[in-house]
């Protein structure tokens, strides 16, 4: 079940909760604004490859925020650290930002429990937008779960900001000269690296 707003204020005041620099004002029917925060990141990358660490770019917006620009990917990050070891939690965009044709989240938001940290943003607009360092940009849900809390113990643990994909400490270790029998094959075939 989701938690209401007063239930997340409860939460947070005994401890089950972590929102830095909570504000009260902030809490919302089922969820908790946050803001965004001055790191933005971007990949030039022409072909990412899953396997191998992308090049991303990083700026810090000043009080004159940062023009956002259809067809770039950005990567931004929340101002809170957030989570909770005794909920999960989800993220939304604010319907304000929503309108204006701002995506915050694409397909990662889920935070499990455990996981407290800054959250990073996957924004993409319809057409330029102006953002600000601060802006109140979404918004945090709190669920309760069934049965033992496992504690996220993931590869994005200890962020402190919006952070680059890490998928390529997945990739599978380089092969050396694995020797591979193809199947109407009499020899042998090496299928190394290279």
């Amino acid at each position: 079940m989701i938690l209401s707003g007063p239930q997340i204020l409860s939460e947070v005041r005994n401890g089950r909760v972590h929102i830095d620099d909570f504000d009260p004002e902030r809490i919302e029917p089922n969820s908790y604004g946050f803001r965004l925060a001055p790191d933005i990141l971007w990949y030039d990358d022409k072909v990412i490859d899953c396997f191998e660490p992308p090049t991303a770019h990083h700026t810090t917006m000043g009080d004159e925020g940062m023009l956002l620009e259809p067809g770039r990917f950005y990567l931004g990050g929340t101002m809170e650290a957030m989570g909770s070891p005794h909920y999960a939690a989800t993220l939304y965009a604010c319907r304000s930002a929503s309108t204006l044709g701002i995506w915050i989240q694409f397909s990662a938001p889920l935070g499990h429990s455990g996981a407290v940290f800054p959250w990073t943003l996957e924004m993409q607009v319809a057409h330029p937008v102006r953002v600000y360092p601060g802006m109140v940009i979404g918004k945090l849900a709190f669920w309760s779960m069934q049965g033992e809390p496992v504690g996220y113990r993931g590869k994005y643990s200890g962020s402190r900001s919006a952070v680059a994909s890490r998928l390529a400490q997945e990739a599978p270790p380089a092969e050396k000269d694995v020797e591979l029998l193809a199947p109407d094959a009499p020899a042998l075939v090496s299928a190394g690296k290279g």
